[in-house]
């Protein structure tokens, strides 16, 4: 084999690999894409609960105005309009203040006995375990496209073609402790 069919070859397989990795990268990043998708589905329902069980808390209760004023400013944010990384530190916030909202409702046992905020809680509860499922597959896809990225020698590539890591959508403390919500 003469030295240039040799350095075809190797100039070949180099090409090869790089588009390889280049494709593999792309799915990667589709696969991250779709994981967010389906997680902003649910972020988003749990976004258009929120106004209903303010509404229906303010005509109940004239306690912890503030709760109810942080839950409202959060939620006039334009969600659409919001990055996916935005959307994950939204919701961080969201579900944070809304702890803290459930525990303060849970005093008022005739807000807990009428029925509209019992299926709104039910359908919060629902959308929160959906939510947590969404956030463990959309965790994984990242991880794995994270750790593709940092490997040597794909890593390079990455940079050669500009892409960057993903944010893992991570529980706050406060989402680590248990709450008991009774209905």
């Amino acid at each position: 084999m003469a030295v240039w069919q040799f350095m075809l070859l190797f100039v070949l397989a180099i090409i090869g690999y790089l588009i390889s990795a280049y494709n593999k990268r792309i799915s990667y990043r589709n696969y991250v894409r779709e994981a967010f998708a389906t997680m902003d589905v649910y972020l988003k329902k749990r976004w258009d609960l929120v106004p209903n069980l303010i509404e229906l808390v303010k005509n109940y209760t004239q306690y912890e105005k503030s709760i109810l004023k942080e839950l409202t400013e959060i939620r006039t944010r334009d969600y659409q309009g919001l990055s996916a990384e935005d959307k994950i530190d939204t919701n961080m916030v969201l579900g944070q203040t809304l702890t803290k909202f459930v525990a303060v409702a849970e005093n008022y046992p005739d807000l807990k006995a009428n029925q509209t905020y019992t299926t709104l809680m039910q359908q919060l509860e629902n959308v929160e375990n959906d939510i947590a499922n969404a956030r463990k597959y959309y965790n994984g896809t990242v991880r794995e496209y994270n750790t593709f990225l940092d490997v040597f020698p794909t890593n390079i590539i990455g940079e050669m073609f500009g892409f960057r890591r993903e944010k893992l959508f991570i529980a706050e403390e406060n989402e680590r402790t248990n709450i008991k919500v009774e209905l």
